[in-house]
């Protein structure tokens, strides 16, 4: 592992719990509002991803940055077949086996502590998502790339917005907790998806991010 994905790694380590207390709304009143005001996109991508996969029902579906998985086990909850988590770090991997084991979903999911380029897919999913993925990823063409070839029908990914209030506040607070994130034009994006091969896409304008559903070669 690189020192990139290294300090990646730590830093989501660390943030397990207030990360997903954002999707599990478990804090005050007050940080809750704080979440929808100026973390509403983040609620909205969720939206836009399960949109986009459909149908979810008897297919299959490699979540590429998993988190604690709360995209996979709601694909599971709605009918996927099975769902591969992956994720570079060992604590959120660790979560979203417990919550699987508890919830009896484990015949339906799989998780593995690993990055994409050095992932081995026993076989190509219908879909392939990338929710919150290109934030942290210095060279996204490689990720694409593989993404590609992981993928039946499409791939499902989300990229934040250049120029936007947030970004230079988004990147100063990361930056100084040892996590490097990125920013992207359309223009970057549409270059992006071109040189990875995709055959045709749609970005949606989702808050302070890009959506992209991109279909493969």
């Amino acid at each position: 592992m690189n020192d990139e994905l290294s300090r990646q790694r730590d830093y989501w380590n660390r943030e397990i719990v207030q990360f997903d207390a954002i999707y599990s709304r478990r804090k005050s009143r007050f940080s809750q509002w704080l979440d929808r005001t100026f973390r509403r996109d983040m609620y909205e991508r969720y939206a836009y991803t399960f949109t986009h996969a459909e149908p979810v029902k008897d297919r299959d579906f490699l979540d590429v940055g998993c988190g604690t998985g709360r995209y996979a086990f709601e694909l599971v909850k709605r009918g996927c077949r099975h769902v591969t988590g992956i994720d570079i770090s060992e604590q959120m991997i660790e979560h979203c086996r417990r919550e699987a084991l508890a919830a009896h979903l484990s015949g339906k999911t799989e998780f593995i502590r690993t990055d994409l380029i050095d992932y081995v897919p026993p076989k190509r999913f219908h879909v392939c998502i990338g929710i919150g993925l290109f934030d942290y990823i210095s060279d996204p063409l490689p990720v694409l790339n593989k993404m590609n070839t992981c993928a039946l029908d499409c791939a499902i990914m989300s990229f934040p917005r250049r120029w936007t209030w947030r970004a230079p506040i988004r990147k100063t607070r990361l930056v100084l907790r040892g996590c490097n994130v990125r920013f992207f034009t359309r223009r970057q994006i549409d270059a992006l998806l071109i040189a990875a091969g995709f055959t045709g896409y749609s970005i949606e304008k989702v808050g302070k991010l890009f959506c992209v559903s991109a279909r493969v070669k």
